[in-house]
């Protein structure tokens, strides 16, 4: 007789329990993807600068160790809520195709594509990697605004000091760095300058086998980042750099041209807010990120807050079934993407800062696919975005290409804050494309309902549900809450790993009457919360 494998026999990829510190200081902490870069933050904040200014050096500074999930070249939102205020602010940067972008550039070949959406597929993949893949690059202009309108006069300069200085050493080339460079090698191959910098002798570096990585730098990444320092963000959109960039994008093919870098300005608006049960307000980016579906979510557990201490196994199995309606309602129209694959790595970044004040920052950046386009261009080093694979490639449809055109997204930055306007406040936030929804909303619930602290947060195994067809569960949860998962619809058991990517990375700050604290995702391996004090 045949039985089924039981769960304790699946193949494993790891036998360990991985955890990550707390970071609590006193004038504020910084959490991001790369402890490189968190830890440039923190010194920001050290020197005198704010919770705006810090979040802009790390968003800088990942861009040079962190080059496949954000950079010059990518995209994203923000959400900014000064001390001592009730109401949060959104810094717009999110994706706009150019305006020349021209449906029949994408010929659609007859197949689907199951790759990151189950769209039709277009001849040569063009709108997944390439020139024609190229969304107007605005993170530039979102850092820019948000160091204006919320930083404070500490010089540019001095932001971009610790991502020059990374730049120039180059990136680490150990294990991650192979492991993220090998899956986007066969594309990679694909363009001249991508190919130089990141598979020298046609293969993805390779660490040594004992003492310290070297270092590899990023083409001309380094050059453009000082001269930015110099002549300010600005020249990026609107300066010599733009014409440099302009003609970069010109010579490799692309769409994207000087008009569209000039007319590319970050917006800043009133943040949409969600209630929390009466108890708080969860401060989110609106409009076409994840926030609309955050909010059905929100709504449908609001009579089924997980119990005080941790969430048990009918919580999770209501989760399940709201999130499934709620993927369903957000993908109706959209009409080949219900059957959407998901991507198996994060391939965007997530940051949060708190400074000593109590200000929060919550920012989501992207390249979209993991190393966005594959094409870095020559003369600027800037790694660009593949933004224009957010778009349906079937002319009229639902999210369809189109001249200026913004597409569906998956960010979700928040901020929360009591409904009395008080303490503690909270910000957060995730990579991992449709898997961050499930990620942000599960945090918000193990910390505001159930009262864990933010380490036991981030270690609490967790559900993710990425559509509506079914759900994946960490192994490491018990057995009632796999078998009242499976009574309620499909279930995957997965591991919550490095690779594959099952899960999303979020990370979360808190202030209060206290003082600041942050936790990082404890399956990325560069992680980190890094304390100012």
């Amino acid at each position: 007789m045949t039985t089924e494998p039981s769960r304790a026999k699946a193949y494993r990829t790891q036998n360990w329990s991985l955890a990550k510190p707390l970071g609590r200081g006193r004038k504020g902490v910084v959490v991001s993807q790369n402890h490189e870069a968190a830890a440039a933050g923190a010194a920001i904040l050290e020197a005198g600068g704010n919770a705006a200014d810090a979040a802009v050096a790390t968003a800088f500074a990942l861009a040079a160790v962190e080059p496949w999930n954000s950079g010059l070249g990518g995209i994203g939102f923000g959400v900014v809520l000064k001390a001592g205020e009730s109401r949060a602010q959104v810094v717009d940067f999110g994706p706009v195709a150019p305006r020349r972008a021209d449906p029949a550039d994408y010929p659609l070949t007859g197949e689907m594509k199951l790759d990151f959406f189950a769209w039709p597929g277009v001849v040569g993949d063009r709108n997944i990697h390439g020139p024609l893949s190229f969304c107007i690059p605005s993170s530039v202009s979102g850092y820019a605004t948000l160091k204006e309108r919320f930083g404070t006069s500490m010089p540019v300069s001095d932001l971009l000091a610790p991502a020059i200085g990374l730049a120039k050493r180059g990136l680490a080339q150990d294990w991650y760095t192979t492991l993220k460079i090998a899956s986007s090698a066969s594309v990679l191959r694909l363009y001249e300058e991508s190919a130089r910098i990141y598979l020298p002798d046609g293969l993805p570096p390779v660490p040594p086998y004992q003492g310290v990585p070297g270092f590899r730098t990023l083409g001309n990444l380094g050059g453009t980042l000082e001269h930015l320092a110099k002549a300010g963000l600005d020249d990026f959109y609107r300066g010599d750099l733009a014409r440099r960039l302009a003609a970069d994008i010109a010579t490799v093919g692309g769409v994207v041209d000087a008009q569209d870098l000039a007319d590319c300005r970050a917006t800043v608006r009133e943040a949409p807010m969600i209630d929390w049960r009466g108890t708080h307000r969860i401060h989110t980016a609106g409009g076409l990120t994840a926030a609309p579906t955050l909010q059905a979510v929100v709504e449908g557990m609001a009579a089924n807050p997980p119990p005080e201490g941790g969430p048990d196994s009918a919580w999770f199995a209501r989760l399940s079934q709201v999130m499934r309606e709620a993927y369903a309602s957000r993908l109706e129209g959209l009409g080949a993407a219900q059957m959407a694959r998901e991507p198996g790595e994060t391939c965007t970044t997530h940051l949060t800062v708190v400074d000593g004040d109590g200000t929060i920052v919550a920012l989501t950046t992207t390249l979209l696919s993991s190393m966005g386009s594959r094409l870095v261009l020559p003369e600027t080093g800037v790694l660009m975005n593949n933004g224009m694979m957010w778009f349906d490639p079937r002319p009229g449809s639902a999210n369809a290409i189109a001249p200026g055109a913004r597409p569906l997204c998956n960010m979700c930055p928040v901020v929360v804050t009591p409904a009395d306007g008080g303490y503690p406040r909270y910000g957060a936030g995730a990579s991992g494309g449709r898997r961050i929804l499930a990620s942000v909303y599960q945090m918000l619930a193990f910390t505001l309902d159930s009262g864990m602290s933010l380490e036991d947060a981030a270690h609490q195994p967790r559900i993710d549900v990425s559509g509506p067809d079914g759900t994946s569960a960490d192994a490491r949860l018990p057995d009632g809450t796999l078998d009242a998962l499976a009574a309620v619809g499909p279930l995957t058991v997965v591991e919550h790993g490095v690779l594959p990517l099952n899960f999303a990375c979020p990370n979360m700050v808190r202030t209060g009457q206290d003082g600041q604290e942050g936790i990082s995702d404890a399956a990325s391996p560069w992680s980190a919360a890094v304390a100012a004090n």
